[in-house]
């Protein structure tokens, strides 16, 4: 792969974020910040990123970060540019899941307010804060054998779902906000185009991940079974997957693909009734 830069991913502490940290560091990046608002797990992710890193150089930190408040975002990065001076990638995967399914009519607008306040007021917090460094960033040629290619600032990817282009019953809260972090996705990228930034958006079905098992212990009639029920290929996606899908969307050869929703999804959006 040709992600040989430095990444700052949230989330990176488990399930898909972690998995991006390992992906990046054993593909070649240069460095990792892994932030995460559980510091121990994000500084265990930074240890075995170090254990597989292909590139010799590779260097992994753990900085614990609420996506939530803009004054916690602000230091992650800060720290972030302190120590690894430049942020080539932003994997932004801090996520959390609803508490119960229900009907538009009976949810609750607490729950509503709280899954808003991760997803989108994190994905706007984080988006803009990296944004405002990559502007400043000098441009890098994209491919130096290819000089018409341009050069890049940097390549932002954050995590959506199959549920950001599409609507199911009872996930009022997690839809709403997963629509719109696909909408500020597709904004960034608008905005930061002309500057040799991109910005996507990786949309993956039910992922075998903690946040999973999490749902099915907090959503009636949620499980394994249901889940595949409206996936062709029959199984969950792995993390590893959404995390090739990621490095894919970080790297140059990705390099005239901005403002997109991925989907990672074994055929789960095209065969939605």
């Amino acid at each position: 792969m040709d992600v040989t830069g430095n990444a700052f991913v949230t989330g990176g502490g488990s399930g898909i974020g972690k998995a991006a940290c390992l992906a990046l560091a054993k593909e070649g990046a240069s460095g990792i910040l892994v932030v995460d608002i559980n510091v121990k797990a994000a500084e265990a992710t930074a240890a075995e990123a170090i254990a597989i890193a292909s590139n010799p150089s590779f260097r992994a930190e753990a900085f614990g970060i609420d996506v939530s408040v803009e004054e916690s975002v602000k230091k992650a990065v800060a720290h972030m540019v302190q120590s690894f001076e430049r942020i080539d990638y932003c994997v932004h995967c801090a996520g959390i899941t609803v508490q119960s399914a229900t009907p538009m009519a009976e949810a609750s607008f607490s729950e509503f307010q709280t899954l808003v306040t991760n997803h989108v007021h994190g994905t706007f917090l984080v988006n803009s804060h990296i944004l405002a460094v990559m502007k400043t960033q000098e441009l890098k040629p994209v491919d130096t054998a290819t000089p018409y290619l341009g050069g890049t600032r940097g390549s932002v990817v954050n995590l959506g779902s199959v549920l950001a282009t599409w609507a199911a019953p009872g996930f009022v809260p997690y839809i709403a906000s997963k629509h719109a972090v696909l909408g500020i996705s597709r904004t960034a990228a608008i905005d930061h185009a002309g500057s040799g930034i991109r910005v996507n958006c990786v949309c993956p079905t039910w992922v075998d991940t903690p946040l999973f098992d999490r749902s099915v212990k907090v959503i009636p009639g949620l499980d394994r079974e249901t889940a595949l029920s409206g996936i062709p290929m029959n199984r969950l996606c792995t993390a590893k997957e959404v995390s090739d899908a990621i490095l894919f969307l970080c790297g140059t050869r990705s390099s005239f693909i901005t403002g997109i929703a991925l989907p990672v999804d074994g055929g789960h959006d095209i065969c939605r009734v």
